[in-house]
């Protein structure tokens, strides 16, 4: 992701207690100041590589905003990240303008500790039009709009075509999609004959967008459009739940978290020896770690209908410290930094990560690579973030990853699951 948001294996949060997250609403603001030349800072997670696309953005802003300061702050990893930014929070010192992951959103959004954007988005610099609403998530409330999607990846089906030819499969799954064949029964065939050939069917990250987009992709609902949970009482859910469970015990699908170091997925793919990787637009280094990336393309999910159907979209997102002491220069910043243009800057020339905004699409489909690129922004407008009521609560979708990896490895059943999804469900209510 330009961010390391969007390389799963730095995305495994921690829990952030709900006390103190509620207690610092009363503290107090940010460390900038306001004026004629306003200093403002802002802060984010991520590799010392990413650090200097975030640097070169922090170059093109002093130019065109002589008057503005702003001064990055970088932790490394994401759940470190979210602890230090409490502390900060707590003692009134946090950032004017900070990244939140969409596992920690609704919490912090609840805790009263973020600026309303409304403003921003209503004739303020940018259009609320211009994302994909479903991203908005648990940022968006009855009380406002509190954040927006810095940028984002849909986990896309990076296929193997030669790994795929090596198992006797001749179609081409981003060509069956294209034609509406692109079935949830032909894929599982297709990982049946990888498998059978000695070969990883499709390598997947144990998060959110993994199961709640398996159980979209049958058809099934999680929660309804009054965020109530209702997948207990949809046969389709349930069923698709089972069927997850089944592919990864039968060795059909594999959990790329729990894979030994030396052997990870990145390696498996750029090796040939797994058929599909699903992952963000940050396949492209995988990809490119083969020395034939033209042997790899993307596909989108497949569905029960074969027609390519909404599934999920991993977001990180930009918000102003409701206590900062610029908030002219806050908000200059986070609609530069959010722009088509400043997307454009942060994610060409390699970046990893799709633009959340409309107007920067050229930055995925520039180098027209890979061949299926328009699949990338495609899933990003029929996608959808984390659900809101799952993101309320910090910690809760590490927790239900953590149950469902125990129904990938055959410890739990579906039915099991289902029953205590329902218990830690009720924790968001």
């Amino acid at each position: 992701m330009t961010n390391s948001l969007f390389t799963r294996r730095t995305f495994f949060a921690g829990s952030l207690g709900a006390a103190a997250l509620l207690a610092i609403s009363a503290c107090g603001g940010g460390a900038a100041s306001g004026g004629k030349d306003a200093k403002i800072t802002w802060s984010t997670w991520g590799t010392p590589e990413e650090g200097q696309r975030f640097k070169k953005f922090n170059e093109q802003f002093k130019k065109d905003h002589a008057s503005i300061a702003a001064t990055l702050q970088m932790v490394p990893s994401y759940s470190e990240y979210h602890s230090k930014l409490l502390t900060q929070l707590t003692s009134g010192t946090a950032p004017d303008v900070f990244y939140v992951g969409d596992d920690y959103m609704g919490k912090f959004v609840d805790a009263g500790v973020l600026m309303n954007l409304d403003s921003v988005v209503n004739g303020g610099g940018l259009k609320a039009s211009d994302f994909n609403e479903a991203l908005f998530g648990a940022a968006k409330t009855d009380k406002g709009l509190f954040a927006l999607p810095n940028d984002c990846n849909p986990d896309v089906m990076w296929f193997d075509k030669k790994s795929l030819a090596a198992a006797g499969i001749t179609e081409n799954p981003a060509e069956l999609a294209a034609a509406g064949k692109w079935t949830v029964d032909t894929f599982l065939d297709m990982c049946r004959k990888l498998a059978g050939a000695g070969m990883h069917g499709a390598l997947f990250w144990n998060y959110w967008a993994t199961h709640w987009s398996w159980v979209a992709a049958n058809g099934g609902k999680v929660f309804d459009a009054a965020g109530t949970f209702v997948l207990p009482n949809d046969a389709a859910g349930k069923a698709a739940l089972k069927q997850l469970g089944d592919a990864f015990q039968q060795k059909l699908f594999t959990v790329a978290d729990t894979l030994p170091e030396g052997s990870g997925g990145d390696s498996l793919f750029a090796s040939h020896k797994a058929g599909f990787y699903v992952q963000g637009r940050y396949g492209i280094a995988t990809a490119e770690q083969s020395g034939s990336k033209d042997d790899y393309d993307i596909a989108p999910w497949p569905s029960a209908s074969g027609k390519p159907d909404a599934s999920g979209v991993a977001a990180s997102y930009l918000v102003i410290n409701a206590k900062t002491k610029a908030p002219e220069a806050a908000t200059t910043f986070l609609t530069e930094f959010l722009s088509a243009n400043g997307q454009t800057l942060r994610l060409a020339d390699g970046g990893n990560a799709v633009p959340s905004i409309k107007g920067a699409d050229a930055v995925v489909l520039d180098g027209s690579y890979p061949a299926h690129a328009q699949t990338f922004l495609d899933l990003r407008d029929a996608g959808f973030s984390d659900y809101a009521k799952e993101a309320k609560v910090p910690g809760l979708s590490s927790d239900v990853s953590e149950l469902m990896l125990s129904l990938y490895e055959g410890k739990t059943s579906a039915d099991d699951v289902v029953a205590q999804l329902s218990t830690m469900m009720a924790k968001a209510a």
